[in-house]
């Protein structure tokens, strides 16, 4: 697995993971059916944003783009999200992906925090962030409408404290990673 930056040539496969992604725990920002358009748009802000808002990554497997993740600056805190092919699903993909992009961030942001919004029947994806340390901060009941249902909303929280403890006893990357 590797976090790659993104380029404006990802751009036709961009398209095709977004159209192909499970949406069902996705949040609704996310058009649909997604472009050619929306992937040179959101491409061309992430090459203008990087490192000012936020730390983008294109997932790759075995030479396949399989998914994306951000980590995003949202006022003194940051938020992270991260989509992946299903069939890529529960290889420890998410996971790494995860570790690496946090301790990323922490460094290249300068962030003491990282926040993650989880729908609640989203249990791999709580496995995920678990597995990376992420804490239950709480519950924003009634806080999204998808698909005309009204959904809860979990709250984890990563600090950078954590990722310093952790150092040594698990595969964070190196902290001059970028």
């Amino acid at each position: 697995m590797e976090l790659r930056h993104w380029t404006q040539a990802d751009a036709m496969e961009l398209t095709s993971l977004c159209n192909a992604v499970d949406r069902h725990h996705l949040s609704d920002r996310l058009p649909y059916p997604y472009t050619e358009k929306d992937a040179k748009e959101w491409l061309k802000m992430v090459t203008d944003n990087y490192t000012i808002t936020g730390i983008y990554r294109a997932i790759v497997y075995d030479g396949k783009l399989i998914g994306s993740i951000s980590v995003e600056k949202k006022d003194d805190d940051a938020e992270i999200g991260y989509m992946l092919l299903n069939e890529y699903s529960n290889k420890g993909i998410g996971t790494e992906a995860v570790r690496q992009v946090c301790s990323i961030a922490f460094k290249v942001l300068s962030l003491e925090h990282i926040t993650a919004n989880v729908f609640p029947q989203n249990i791999a994806s709580i496995r995920v962030l678990l597995k990376n340390d992420f804490y239950y901060k709480g519950t924003i009941p009634n806080a999204v409408i998808k698909d005309g249902y009204v959904y809860d909303l979990l709250i984890y929280g990563l600090t950078k404290e954590t990722i310093k403890r952790r150092r040594g006893k698990s595969p964070w990357i190196s902290p001059h990673a970028t």
